[in-house]
């Protein structure tokens, strides 16, 4: 999918990282060039300098092609404008903003804009609401700092342990439904086919989970 996001701070470079991790192509909107080394050097989508809310810069940054927009910048005006500039102008469905003043949010959900407020698993929300297949969580605890979710696995993981799934994810295996029923694996647990892993994982790090578990085990 090939997702455009305005705004490259903390929560902007995060989640553009961790969207390339997972497959997507991804263009990087900032006013400021000197933001995009927050990507590093690994990061190969397209990186364009200006404001996410002129036409002309979100045509560079391939708008009229993006399936999902997000603007996480640092001003909930610029954020919600270049928001409905990317539904209204360009027609894309997935659209989603950041913003500071909670009392404003209501406003801009009723203009049909999702908003996320500024928390420490906003990366891990942005990513629900962005993707048509993303990682949702089954159950997050209160302070939001865990959460725990089914994990899609590589197909070579059929057979192997949990530990090394464990040790290859940074998750915590916390059950496994196995043809409909509820089991409590140990490390030397075997995944099955079929099986749905759920895993504990600390917010901010459940893309790098998902994107560890999509891949095949290492061999040795």
């Amino acid at each position: 999918m090939y997702v455009v996001v305005m705004g490259c701070g903390r929560v902007g470079s995060s989640l553009s990282a961790s969207l390339e991790r997972l497959g997507h192509e991804v263009a990087v909107i900032d006013k400021d060039a000197q933001a995009f080394r927050r990507l590093g050097p690994d990061f190969r989508g397209r990186q364009v300098v200006g404001q996410g809310f002129h036409r002309e810069v979100l045509v560079e940054a391939g708008a009229e092609r993006a399936e999902a927009f997000a603007a996480v910048s640092s001003g909930d005006n610029s954020n919600i404008i270049s928001a409905r500039v990317a539904r209204e102008t360009f027609g894309i469905e997935r659209v989603v903003a950041r913003i500071y003043d909670a009392k404003r949010a209501a406003v801009y959900e009723r203009l049909g804009i999702p908003t996320v407020a500024t928390v420490p698993w906003s990366t891990d929300r942005l990513m629900r609401m962005l993707l048509p297949d993303g990682v949702a969580s089954a159950w997050r605890e209160p302070s939001g700092t865990v959460a725990i979710l089914p994990l899609p696995l590589h197909e070579d993981w059929v057979g192997q342990p949990i530990r090394a799934l464990e040790q290859a994810t940074g998750g915590r295996v916390a059950f496994i439904v196995r043809f409909g029923n509820g089991v409590l694996p140990g490390p030397e647990t075997v995944v099955q086919h079929e099986d749905t892993v759920y895993v504990a994982a600390v917010s901010g790090t459940v893309s790098d989970v998902t994107a560890a578990a999509l891949a095949p085990p290492q061999e040795g």
